[in-house]
């Protein structure tokens, strides 16, 4: 039996946090439970820095006024290969006790959630957790720093810190698998400065949750997402708009057109330079890289790091 074996966490240590359960993610009770907090994913979209749900969007789905997030298959393949990194992991580690976690609930905090994918425990009779691992997976190492460091991208930094914040454990061990075929670590400490300033965040949110007060709209896909979710049918009026939010309106299509034309001239001169080549690289750095179809240039795909340095 390896170290990844159910372990006895079923209680948590003295005024610590409460379990609310075990839980499969993405099942609906998974979703019950976390409906009336906010989870490790979430705390992102609270803060701003997700790159998949925006405060104004998460504040909807806690409305019920809009579905829990549909999987995705990014979401779909890092639930499968969540097993084997967490494996993997423990034949790493043969030093730590590694056991299953269920759904916490920070002591006071009932809104504050965490679901950690794997505790490090004292042993396996208790289920004392001293601290947490986080697997992920990634197309490629884009914002991924030197393994063993903390440098790994913001919004996975938030979840590991507000689940140290929940279970009071000082780190999380961040294992990753870029690209299919790398693994690496990582070490999140725990920060009492970033905690404080997320729960803080965290709790002015539910405010606005409990009070039906709707965030502002922001420029983020998933609010525009769901503001084109929201109406059900068409009725044939005509809705009178303000001046500023109609000049506002085509002045961000002018912009957007102006900026069309000059993505569309920068990439030209790149093409122009590259010729037959395959990439435009500054300093041996990539910049871009040329596509063919049927012997023609087809596009020009941006690196996916970029540096002006």
């Amino acid at each position: 039996m390896t170290n990844t074996a159910l372990a006895g966490a079923h209680a948590a240590p003295a005024a610590g946090p409460t379990i609310l359960g075990w839980f499969e993610p993405g099942t609906p009770d998974w979703h019950a439970a976390r409906a009336a907090g906010i989870g490790g994913s979430e705390i992102a979209a609270v803060m701003g820095i997700s790159p998949y749900e925006s405060r104004f969007s998460l504040w909807h789905r806690k409305q019920g006024l809009i579905a829990p997030v549909e999987e995705s298959e990014e979401m779909f393949w890092g639930k499968v290969h969540e097993p084997a990194i967490c494996e993997r992991f423990d034949s790493l580690h043969p030093e730590l006790r590694v056991a299953y976690s269920p759904t916490y609930a920070a002591a006071g905090r009932p809104w504050q959630i965490a679901n950690p994918d794997r505790l490090i425990v004292t042993d396996y009779i208790t289920g004392t957790p001293t601290a947490i691992v986080e697997a992920k997976t990634a197309r490629d190492d884009h914002g991924w720093g030197n393994s063993g460091t903390d440098d790994i991208p913001v919004h996975y930094r938030a979840q590991a810190l507000w689940y140290l914040d929940v279970l009071q454990v000082s780190r999380c061990h961040v294992a990753v698998l870029i690209a299919g075929s790398e693994y690496r670590e990582y070490v999140i400490d725990y920060s009492p400065h970033e905690a404080q300033t997320m729960r803080e965040h965290g709790a002015e949110f539910m405010r606005t949750v409990r009070q039906h007060e709707r965030p502002d709209i922001d420029g983020h896909a998933a609010t525009f997402q769901t503001i084109k979710t929201l109406p059900e049918g068409q009725d044939d009026i005509d809705t009178e708009v303000s001046a500023a939010d109609r000049d506002r309106y085509f002045a961000a299509l002018d912009a957007a057109k102006a900026a069309d034309a000059e993505k569309r001239a920068a990439a030209g001169v790149l093409l122009d330079q590259i010729g037959t080549g395959r990439r435009a690289v500054h300093d041996r750095k990539p910049v871009a890289t040329r596509t063919v179809r049927d012997g023609r240039t087809h596009s020009l795909q941006p690196a996916r790091t970029r540096s002006t340095s």
